[in-house]
């Protein structure tokens, strides 16, 4: 993991701990990706169509939205049913502290990475698989604040490709 994406799981932990969620899930992980990797932040100040940093802006305030209320509906509930990555179930997830859905997203960014043919995971590897999967939370905070997936992972190749 590099560092940055070593800070965002932290955010992310603290984050769940501070909601009285029971595990880390996608949104929070989306939530401290956009607030603290550079590079995933990056992906959103990059699309003219949206204003540049307009479209982090809107992702924030709706992510800030969920946190203070918002998300009651996900609190005390584990995320693992409409994600289309096979999930990571039982008591690795249990243990680990992250739902399903995030356990199997973070599997998914180091495959990405792998592919990549490097040995460590950046946060773009995680959003562009957040970003990737319909049916998990992150997806649908991006959808909320109007984020076109599609063209975020566009931007998401390309600063990858960058690097």
């Amino acid at each position: 993991m590099t560092a940055e994406l070593l800070t965002v799981v932290t955010g992310a932990r603290r984050r769940a701990l501070r909601d009285g969620d029971r595990q880390i899930d996608t949104a929070h992980l989306l939530h401290s990706l956009v607030e603290t990797d550079p590079e995933a932040a990056a992906a959103f100040e990059t699309d003219p169509s949206a204003g540049g940093g307009r479209q982090r802006a809107r992702v924030l305030g709706y992510l800030v939205q969920r946190s203070i209320g918002y998300g009651l509906r996900w609190q005390r509930s584990v995320e693992d049913a409409g994600s289309a990555l096979p999930a990571v179930r039982g008591a690795e997830t249990a243990a680990s502290g992250w739902s399903p859905a995030a356990a199997a997203a973070f599997a998914g960014a180091c495959e990405r990475a792998a592919l990549r043919g490097d040995r460590r995971v950046r946060g773009i590897d995680l959003l562009a698989v957040l970003a990737a999967d319909p049916g998990n939370r992150a997806a649908e905070v991006l959808r909320a604040a109007g984020v076109d997936r599609a063209a975020l992972a566009a931007r998401i190749e390309e600063l990858s490709q960058q690097v």
